[in-house]
Parts: C-alpha cells; sequence; structure tokens
C-alpha cells in the first residue's frame, strides 16, 4: 500500500481494505477477518479486524454478499484502492520485450497493426481488449485526386492522414477535360496539403476553381468529397478477448453472458465507454456504476491513450470483471499504448 495515503480511513484499516482487495481479485472468494488474521501480520485480534471490516462495510467501502461471513469491495472501495492504496506495477523486461517485437513485426497497414495490438492485449491480459482507431477530429489533408469519366463527369477521391480515402461521383453542367481535373487537383493539393479537414473552408475550394478557370458545379463537387470523407470520420473500435470473459466466474450466467456478447458485437457500445477519456492524457480507471449503464455495474474498464501522428489520438482499454488486477493491466496497456504509438511512427499513409 502507498505510504500515507490511506484516504483519511487510518493507516490500519486502509491495509486492512487494501489487503481485502488483493485478496478478493486473486481468490474471487469473500474475504473474512479470520483468514485476514491468519495470513497477514496485521498485529490486532481477529475480533479487532472483525470490527474494523464492519466500519469499512458502514462506510461503504466493503459489502457482505447474502449471508457470507466474508465481505468484497464495493465500487467506493475499489476506487479507493485504485486511486489512493495500490501500488504502481511494472511489466517484467520479458514481457515489455514480447510487446514490442509482436508490434514490430506486424504489418505497415494501419488498421492491421491496431487489429494485432488488440489481439496481443487481448491474450496478456486474458480479458477483453479494444482499441478504438486514431480520433479523427485532427486528422489532415492529404490529397484529392478528380478523375475524368466522361465530358461531365468523374470521380473524387479524398485521403487523409488516417486513411481514410471517401469516393464521390460527380456530374458537370459544362464539359471539363482530364486536363481540366488535373490541373484543379494539383491546385487544390498545393493550397490544403496538411490542412486540418474539418478547417478547410469553402473559399479555399473557390479560389482553387478560379485558379483552374472551372466552374460552380466542379466547385461544389470538390466541397461535396470533402463532406464525405468528414464523415467517414466515425471512429471505429477493433475488439479481441471476448472469450476470456467467460472464464470468469462472475460472469457464467447466462444473463451476463448475453449483455457481453451485445458489448462485444456493438461497436458504440464500446466507444461510448471511452468517449469521454479521449480528452484525457494520462490511463483512467471505470469502475462498476461509473461505467453509466445498468448492465456494466459487474465490470471495470482500464484505458490508455494513444497517439498517431502529431494530433491524433486513439484509447486503448482493457474491460473486464470489477475483480480486476488493476495495477498489472494498467502497466499492460501502457506498456502496449506506448509501444503502438511509437510502432505507428513507421506507418505512413499513401
Amino acid at each position: 500500500m502507498k505510504s500515507g495515503e490511506g484516504g483519511g480511513l487510518g493507516k490500519r484499516k486502509a491495509y486492512i481494505l487494501a489487503t481485502v482487495v488483493y485478496e478478493y481479485i486473486a481468490t474471487a472468494e469473500p474475504v473474512g477477518s479470520q483468514l485476514l488474521t491468519q495470513k497477514y501480520n496485521l498485529g490486532v485480534s481477529s475480533a479487532t479486524v472483525r470490527n474494523d471490516m464492519a466500519e469499512l462495510e458502514a462506510g461503504g467501502y466493503l459489502v457482505q454478499p447474502h449471508t457470507s461471513a466474508g465481505r468484497v469491495p464495493s465500487d467506493s472501495g475499489y476506487r479507493t484502492y485504485v486511486d489512493r492504496l495500490m501500488e504502481p506495477e511494472l511489466l517484467q523486461s520479458e514481457e515489455r520485450h514480447r510487446i514490442r517485437d509482436e508490434l514490430r513485426d506486424a504489418s505497415r497497414e494501419l488498421d492491421e497493426i491496431i487489429d494485432n495490438a488488440t489481439r496481443l492485449l487481448g491474450r496478456l491480459s486474458k480479458n477483453l481488449a479494444f482499441v478504438t482507431k486514431p480520433q479523427p477530429d485532427a486528422q489532415t489533408f492529404r490529397h484529392i485526386q478528380l478523375i475524368w469519366l466522361t465530358a461531365r463527369t468523374g470521380v473524387a477521391i479524398v485521403v487523409t492522414s488516417l486513411g481514410v480515402a471517401a469516393q464521390s461521383m460527380f456530374e458537370l453542367a459544362a464539359d471539363a477535360t482530364p486536363d481540366d481535373l488535373t490541373r484543379l487537383s494539383n491546385a487544390l493539393n498545393a493550397r490544403l496539403g496538411n490542412r486540418v479537414l474539418r478547417e478547410v473552408g469553402e473559399a479555399e475550394v473557390a479560389a482553387s476553381v478560379a485558379e483552374a478557370a472551372l466552374g460552380e458545379d466542379v466547385k461544389q463537387a470538390v466541397l461535396t468529397a470533402l463532406r464525405n470523407a468528414r464523415s467517414a470520420e466515425a471512429p471505429t473500435v477493433s475488439a479481441a478477448g471476448a472469450q476470456n470473459l467467460l472464464d470468469q466466474p462472475e460472469f457464467q450466467d447466462l444473463r451476463k453472458l448475453r449483455s457481453i456478447l451485445r458489448i462485444v458485437e456493438e461497436q458504440k457500445t464500446l466507444y461510448d465507454l471511452v468517449a469521454d477519456s479521449m480528452t484525457v492524457e494520462s490511463a483512467s480507471v471505470k469502475i462498476g456504476r461509473e461505467l453509466g449503464q445498468d448492465e456494466m455495474t459487474d465490470f471495470s474498464i482500464v484505458t490508455v491513450p494513444y497517439r498517431f501522428g502529431e494530433q491524433a489520438i486513439g484509447m486503448l482499454s482493457i474491460l473486464g470483471p470489477r475483480r480486476m488486477p488493476y495495477g498489472r493491466l494498467m502497466a499492460l496497456a501502457a506498456c502496449t499504448a506506448e509501444t503502438l504509438t511509437e510502432r505507428l511512427a513507421d506507418v505512413e499513409i499513401k
């Protein structure tokens, strides 16, 4: 336990709370005062420990399931443990090297690298891992290609820094040549290159169209292509390891099994669980009711950000039971996120 950080509980009660959390994470069995007295050198009698546990229960840190003599942590107990009592953990060098080696050997394609990182994290965490693709609000314009099909039809392809390649068919009111469209493509790329896509306005497109001596219909075709590229920005989620949750004693009944499968199948549900962490620069933990959904009260989520480029941010998360080894999973997620950020620095979107 962190020294001097009992959260106002007093040193002994804080130690007892930390020990109950530790034991319950390890065994999934309610923890009693006799076990704590026998296993740990608390320096007090079993009766004193029992009284302290009763006070922790009255304070909302522990709960007593059914008629069991033991107690388990509440959401507040887990929160106090994570925020004030838990010692930070470090991964062993062997495990760090394994993460780096597996991600280093992955494809150079953005989606494949992220999918590989997700599978690796699910396997190592023994829980459900999910990774949001880099947050696209700050994705930049890479290039546009206007392809001539006939004198009055063509295709616009917009490529962004996150690999979004939006295609839009367009029709023109007057004839255009392939050279006209090539000239406009070059003018747009010179003017808009590396601009944040959502900041590109109509005036900039109009200026490029005027330089190319083309009309209003061409301008509207380009603006539509840019809008389509922005509409393709909705974050997608890569998930792996759902079967790991089925091995947890908390999720053995069919009702909870169905909720797990629904969560995994609905990308938006996973994304919504971490959406408010998108602007957080460090690891965060949500426990039980903090997730804001009734069917998620038995879960916790550890989330760590990673980066792709200077501005784009994605989130790497581990979803598991509230009885998860928070210290280890935070260290595992942090190492994977750090390695993923480094790996993505070598990726170029073409």
